[in-house]
């Protein structure tokens, strides 16, 4: 066994959801496994898309060597647009995870400058000192891979997202013969997705939800719309499919929808006879009941073509009495209150509302693997260590569990979160320290602007506590104060503030008068002494402390 060290540290995606990225790393070799992003929790007001802090990376950038993609969703590909601007480095990726890719670094103006490289199941590939496997695996979406890494020390082999679908709709099945295979030559790890570890049993195949849609269309007597995630291709195949055999003409409408649904039909994962699609536009030239609409929006995101609908504000899709909607997809954890509001503005337009409610049979079946599909993985495979991947801190703690209780099947499980720096030699497996990680908070625009911390702890504290700007017209030839006005937003109720300002303004102008000539010749000093002054006077009248802005106009 060569002596040397290989490093395996997670950048985001252990102990929260998304952010999926992780570095693997031998001498003065980095490969990065995935890029994603993740969406905002409700605390970040303002704040569009959250990716991984990749300091790591831009401290050893000489010696990336490459990213490789396990799959197209938008938490492991979505912070690539943010990273390449940094690091421009090849990314390796199958077919329709790379249609994809194009479509996001082209729409952020870094198509041309990037080096796309498209890789195919069992076609192995060498990076510096590492060798690559793509092994196919099932999923939500199509082209999905896992990877088996051949590194100096040993193979490790990372799931990605995936679930063990016996009857994949395109009939492209699970390669569980490539992970037996590897079981009987030797592990050295497995990092194995935990996000539905919480589960027993097994996930449904994806041919599950077929029944449903077909319920659905023979029941639905005026338009019917159906929103999925717009990547999962089988669930849109099977939507143009039934609405072919039921005579209905098909709509897009959303970004999103249209882009990956276009790419479906390019690369031959979707076919669309001539005359089922029309534009957004030509849903009013046809009858309510020959038309199916594909929407994008799944998560009740406010902007969202379903979002609009849902408030009658979209220029093509509107939602009346008696319309059906479907919404074929789980709900990401935190967007629940935004998804039910929207639920709740269809049910106020009468429409038929159809979610995944827990019955049989489903209308949305999960792409991640249950317990038992993990069971199974982790037996043919037979690791020397493994650890969990892609979820919160109680899922890679019951993952491992799970993997703990398989006396046997693995060597030893050791639990790791992002940013820890997991150490394999020839002696064995350590934590050996940390990289700096977190988050970038991105807010909307080209190419996004970073959102300090400080910014975020200061629309906090607005949104909490109110604004309050004290606004002084000093004269500049006497240095008085001529007149002052206090402005406040967001700060108290009316009584409140109107008993308050008075006594705030005598406040500032006691602040003016005590103050020396060389003070007021100095505005900064002449600001930071009046906000002091109403600082101790309003969290003494009030107990709150909102965010004082002082003004001062020469006049």
């Amino acid at each position: 066994m060569p002596s040397g060290k290989l490093h395996c540290i997670p950048l985001g995606g252990l102990g929260e959801f998304g952010m999926n990225c992780m570095a693997v790393r031998w001498g003065d070799d980095i490969l990065v496994i995935d890029c994603g992003l993740m969406f905002p929790e409700s605390e970040l007001l303002g704040v569009d898309i959250v990716v991984p802090d990749i300091t790591y990376l831009l401290e050893n950038r000489d010696k990336v060597r490459a990213i490789l993609l396990t799959h197209g969703h938008e938490d492991h590909i979505g912070g690539l647009p943010w990273v390449l601007n940094e690091l421009n480095v090849p990314v390796y990726g199958t077919e329709f995870t790379l249609a994809l890719v194009e479509n996001k670094l082209e729409e952020h103006g870094l198509l041309d400058d990037a080096e796309l490289i498209e890789i195919s199941p069992n076609a192995r590939f060498k990076i510096g000192p590492f060798t690559v496997h793509p092994i196919r695996v099932t999923h939500s979406l199509v082209d999905c891979v896992a990877l088996a890494i051949h590194t100096p020390l040993g193979v490790i082999i990372h799931t990605g997202d995936f679930k063990v679908d016996p009857t994949p709709t395109d009939n492209v099945l699970f390669d569980l013969h490539a992970f037996a295979e590897y079981g009987k030559q030797g592990v050295l790890a497995l990092f194995q997705d935990s996000t539905n570890v919480e589960r027993s049993g097994y996930t449904p195949s994806e041919r599950a939800v077929r029944p449903k849609f077909e319920e659905v269309f023979a029941r639905t007597r005026r338009r019917l719309f159906i929103t999925c995630f717009s990547s999962s291709i089988h669930r849109v195949k099977l939507a143009f499919e039934l609405a072919f055999q039921h005579g209905r003409k098909v709509a897009l409408v959303g970004r999103s929808m249209t882009e990956a649904a276009e790419i479906g039909m390019d690369l031959g994962y979707i076919d669309a006879p001539d005359g089922l699609l029309i534009a957004p536009g030509q849903m009013r030239d046809f009858a309510p009941e020959k038309i199916c609409v594909m929407i994008s929006g799944t998560q009740g995101e406010p902007m969202s073509a379903l979002s609009r609908a849902a408030v009658d504000n979209h220029k093509h899709a509107r939602i009346e009495k008696g319309d059906t909607v479907v919404l074929s997809s789980r709900i990401i954890p935190g967007n629940e209150k935004a998804i039910y509001r929207v639920v709740d503005h269809l049910f106020r337009r009468e429409a038929n509302v159809i979610y995944d409610d827990g019955s049989w049979p489903p209308v949305h079946v999960s792409g991640h693997a249950s317990q038992e599909e993990l069971r199974l993985v982790i037996n043919l495979v037979k690791p020397r260590y493994f650890i969990p991947v892609h979820g919160e801190y109680r899922q890679l703690r019951r993952h491992a569990e799970l993997a703990k209780s398989m006396h046997g099947a693995v060597g030893q499980t050791l639990m790791i979160e992002s940013g820890d720096i997991l150490e394999f030699d020839e002696l064995g497996a350590r934590k050996a320290g940390k990289v700096p990680v977190g988050r970038i908070c991105i807010d909307s625009g080209a190419m996004g602007d970073v959102v300090e911390d400080l910014v975020i702890k200061d629309r906090r504290h607005i949104g909490e506590d109110g604004i309050v700007l004290p606004i002084v017209a000093i004269n500049k030839l006497t240095g008085r104060a001529e007149s002052t006005e206090i402005v406040t937003r967001g700060f108290a109720s009316q009584s409140v503030e109107n008993e308050l300002i008075g006594q705030a303004r005598e406040i500032v102008a006691r602040t003016i008068e005590s103050s020396s000539a060389e003070e007021l010749a100095d505005y900064g000093v002449v600001k930071e002494k009046i906000r002091a002054d109403l600082k101790r006077f309003i969290s003494k009248s009030t107990q709150r402390r909102p965010l004082i802005l002082p003004v001062i106009l020469e006049i």
